[in-house]
């Protein structure tokens, strides 16, 4: 996809990622920007809004457990842009599974409702023209991540919920597609703190090994998440690990037995 005078969505643009998401997608010369998040950083948006005046750069406070927050950001965003939104990423998160609820709200129900209410106003059938919609998931989301069970569990939902959603038949009725995205271990304050966020308080080699896994830097993600948006498809599951983009393959396991 042009991004070049497209209206976008972006949850989650005032965190780790999410910043160098958006800095890359305003060199793209976007026609409007929306930023629903939980806290405004006044400071970062003057500094867009002022470096980049070709692009209507706006907020919205939305807490992504509530879905009358969901809702009233659409609702407005879509009158502020006369009801035409062109690309949602869900791109809110939270790893700390001492924090169950809280871990499978902000990570797997605020996505499915995001991306349902995005639909009310993308779907061409409901007056919308068709789009992306660009769910982020993560490496956790690809296989169990045991060290973080909660997490796993929650961004594995993502992955399903999201390649669902890609289904050819919904696809060729909304005009909208669907994109997962998987990044690996990623230089953000969400992986800080670690041994007060796991599953379980006890020590175990997992914690002695996660220091040293490799980690990406948060601009080399943002790079090839924009990247996968321009040239993406439909149903396609993205891994961002280290600098570098890989189509995931994820193998039908099951099929349906229909009757005779």
């Amino acid at each position: 996809m042009d991004l070049a005078n497209r209206n976008v969505v972006y949850l989650g643009g005032f965190g780790g990622i999410g910043q160098q998401c958006v800095q890359e997608l305003l060199q793209r010369q976007l026609k409007s920007l929306a930023i629903f998040d939980l806290m405004e950083n006044d400071k970062i948006l003057r500094t867009w809004q002022q470096s980049y005046p070709q692009t209507d750069i706006f907020y919205h406070k939305v807490d992504i457990t509530k879905k009358s927050d969901i809702e009233a950001a659409y609702k407005a965003t879509s009158e502020h842009l006369d009801g035409h939104i062109d690309v949602v990423v869900n791109g809110m998160g939270l790893m700390n599974d001492r924090h169950i609820e809280l871990t499978i709200e902000i990570n797997l129900l605020g996505v499915i409702h995001s991306t349902l209410t995005a639909l009310e106003y993308m779907s061409k059938p409901k007056g919308g023209q068709g789009g992306l919609i660009v769910n982020i998931s993560s490496v956790a989301g690809l296989q169990p991540t045991p060290l973080m069970a909660i997490y796993s569990a929650a961004k594995t939902g993502v992955t399903t919920f999201t390649r669902a959603m890609a289904n050819p038949f919904y696809f060729s009725h909304s005009g909208i597609g669907f994109i997962t995205i998987c990044p690996g271990f990623t230089n953000t304050a969400l992986l800080d703190d670690i041994d007060n966020k796991t599953t379980f308080t006890y020590r175990t080699p997992m914690h002695d090994i996660f220091p040293m896994v490799k980690r990406q830097n948060a601009n080399d993600c943002a790079r090839n998440l924009i990247k996968c948006i321009e040239e993406g498809h439909n149903g396609d599951v993205l891994m961002l690990e280290l600098g570098e983009i890989t189509k995931v393959d994820i193998p039908e396991l099951w099929k349906p037995q229909l009757e005779q």
